[in-house]
């Protein structure tokens, strides 16, 4: 359950760095950290592409229905912690996300874990980036970066529980 506990902190823990960590702070906007030079992201980047890794996780182990309850109950944290636009922007970033992660990962897991987890990774960090960024900041400036800084987290993340299993 390690897994689950992991994922429902990461929604809100990104929520709360959005607000409160990076290089620089946009008025009315995110907090910003570098991902490549010349590339920014909202800092919380790098908790969702270890959730987008820990949810395919949590699904495999647990099944769909444990991942969905995972976001709805790291979207309750999230209110605690961010402001309402954000956490009701990330809930509804996280519900396309996941949808999608279920339309790639679940047929292409019978196919392999690794190529399952590669693609519904890089389709939900894509989907989450727009959808998030829209929603909380009505710009699409740092979906590249997002998506970026996403990949980087989510492979460190796979690389640790690689190492550490």
């Amino acid at each position: 359950m390690i897994l689950v506990l992991l994922y429902v902190l990461t929604i809100p823990a990104a929520n709360w760095l959005i607000g409160h960590v990076g290089t620089t702070c946009v008025p009315d906007g995110p907090c910003l950290i570098p991902v490549l030079p010349g590339l920014m992201a909202p800092s919380g980047v790098l908790m969702i592409g270890a959730a987008l890794l820990l949810r395919d996780l949590v699904q495999r182990r647990y099944g769909p229905a444990v991942s969905l309850a995972a976001i709805a109950a790291g979207v309750v944290i999230s209110f605690v912690v961010a402001p309402p636009a954000l956490a009701l922007a990330s809930a509804a970033a996280f519900a396309i996300s996941e949808l999608s992660d279920l339309a790639v990962y679940t047929p292409l897991v019978r196919r392999g874990f690794a190529l399952a987890v590669v693609l519904s990774c890089v389709a939900g960090a894509a989907i989450d980036s727009a959808a998030f960024l829209w929603l909380a900041f009505g710009s699409l400036q740092h979906v590249a970066g997002q998506v970026v800084g996403k990949t980087y987290a989510a492979v460190a993340f796979l690389a640790y529980r690689r190492l550490s299993a």
